[in-house]
C-alpha cells in the first residue's frame, strides 16, 4: 500500500470514527500517522522532482507583509494604495500571476509588502498557484488577509489552506521541550493540568515519530496537533491581520452586524474607493510591534529625522548587531534618554531593553 492510499484509508478511519471520551486517544493516534505520513509524502515529492517550491522573492525593509486572499478580492488595487508598486489590476480571475512587491512607509519604517496570485481553495494540495504562493507566506512577518464584504467566510477558507502548508497564523508555539536520548525510554513531566492529551497518547504519539527515548516538559495545556506541530519542527508561527474590502458598497448597519457575528476582527476598507486606507496604514504597523529608537551622537547631536526601526523587546544588543557587525565585541556601555530609564541619560548595560522613541548613544572601546 502506497503512501496516498495510507492517507486515503487513515481520513476515512477518522471519518467513522465518533468522538468521545473513550476514542480521544485512538483518533489522536490517528491524526499523528495521518500529519506523519503527509510530511513523507511531501519529502518523497521535493526529492523526486528536485525543485523548491516557492517565488524567488528577496526579502527588503524593516518586515515584509503577504497579502492573501481569493482571485479577484482586490489585491492588487489595496497594493497600489498602500505602497509606491504598480501591481496590475482587472476584473476578472488570476490578473496576478507573479509576486508584486511594493514598499509601505509609515512612522520611518520601510514594510516590504507582497501581492500574491489569488488562492482557491485546494491551493495547498497543488491547485492553482496555490503552493508556491503559500510557500512565500511562510517568510512573512505579517499576513493580511483580504476578505470580500460579500464573502466574509473565505477566511476561514484562506486560514485552513496556510494551516495544512505549515503556517499556523495568530498561534504561538506550544510551550513543549522535547530533549532526545538513547537511552532511558520516554518521561513526561506536566507542569500544568493536562485536559487534551494523556500522557499514554503523548508516549504513543513520539513513537510514531520514531522518538522512543526522551524527557519530555510540558508547560501548557496542549492537544495532539500541537504535540504534532512541536515534533515536525518545521511549523511557522505568524500574527495576521484582516482587511474587509469593499464596504463602500454596503450600508454602516451591515458592517456593524458583521463584527458582531464574525469570530475574527477586521479592518473595514474600499480599496478601490480609498476608504480608511490610513487606518490600515496604522494597524499593519502596530501589529508589527514596532519601536523606534533615535541615535545620539558622543557630540550630543540627536538624529530625528530617520529612526532605526527594531521590535519591540529588542535589546542594546541587537541594535548593536544592527548598526555593525563587530559592535557588539566592542561595547562599553551606553546611555539612554526616554521611557525605558529612569532619567535621562541613564547608563545601561548591553541587555537593557529599549522602548519606542528612546534616545541612544553606545559607547565603544
Amino acid at each position: 500500500m502506497g503512501l496516498p492510499e495510507k492517507i486515503k484509508k487513515i481520513e476515512d478511519d477518522i471519518h467513522k470514527t465518533q468522538v468521545n471520551k473513550k476514542t480521544e486517544h485512538h483518533i489522536g493516534l490517528l491524526r499523528a500517522k495521518l500529519s506523519k505520513l503527509k510530511a513523507d509524502m511531501e519529502e518523497q515529492h521535493s526529492r523526486r522532482t528536485g525543485s523548491r517550491v516557492g517565488y524567488d522573492v528577496k526579502k527588503s525593509g524593516d518586515a515584509t507583509v503577504v497579502l492573501i486572499g481569493l482571485p479577484s478580492v482586490g489585491k492588487s488595487t489595496l497594493l497600489n494604495r498602500l505602497t509606491n508598486a504598480k501591481s496590475k489590476v482587472a476584473s476578472y480571475q488570476f490578473t496576478t500571476l507573479e509576486v508584486v512587491p511594493g514598499v509601505m512607509e509609515h512612522n520611518g519604517a520601510r514594510i516590504q509588502v507582497l501581492d500574491l496570485p489569488g488562492i482557491i481553495k485546494g491551493a495547498s494540495s497543488g491547485k492553482g498557484l496555490g503552493r508556491r504562493v503559500l510557500a512565500v507566506a511562510r517568510n512573512a512577518d505579517l499576513i493580511l488577509f483580504i476578505v470580500d464584504v460579500f464573502q466574509p467566510e473565505a477566511r476561514e477558507v484562506l486560514e485552513r489552506e496556510l494551516r495544512t502548508t505549515g503556517l499556523r497564523v495568530d498561534e504561538i508555539h506550544p510551550n513543549v521541550v522535547i530533549e532526545k536520548s538513547d537511552t532511558g525510554g520516554i518521561s513526561v513531566t506536566s507542569q500544568v493540568k493536562l485536559t487534551k492529551v494523556s500522557e499514554a497518547l503523548v508516549k504513543d504519539i513520539l513513537r510514531i515519530y520514531d522518538v522512543n527515548g526522551a524527557r519530555v516538559v510540558i508547560r501548557q495545556d496542549i492537544d495532539d496537533q500541537q504535540l504534532v506541530d512541536v515534533l515536525s519542527g518545521n511549523r511557522i508561527y505568524v500574527p495576521s491581520l484582516t482587511a474587509m474590502n469593499k464596504i463602500d458598497l454596503v450600508n454602516t448597519g451591515f458592517t456593524t452586524e458583521l463584527t458582531r457575528k464574525l469570530p475574527y476582527k477586521f479592518v473595514p476598507i474600499s480599496a478601490e474607493a480609498g476608504v480608511n486606507i490610513e487606518a490600515l496604514r496604522k494597524e499593519i504597523y502596530d501589529k508589527l510591534d514596532f519601536v523606534r529608537i533615535f541615535m545620539r551622537r558622543r557630540t550630543g547631536e540627536t538624529d530625528f529625522e530617520v529612526p532605526m526601526i527594531v521590535k519591540g523587546g529588542a535589546t542594546i544588543a541587537e541594535v548593536c548587531d544592527m548598526v555593525h557587525r563587530g559592535m557588539r565585541d566592542e561595547f562599553r556601555y551606553a546611555q539612554v534618554w526616554g521611557k525605558s530609564v529612569k532619567f535621562g541619560g541613564q547608563r545601561v548595560g548591553i541587555t537593557h531593553r529599549l522602548m519606542d522613541q528612546d534616545v541612544l548613544t553606545i559607547i565603544t572601546r
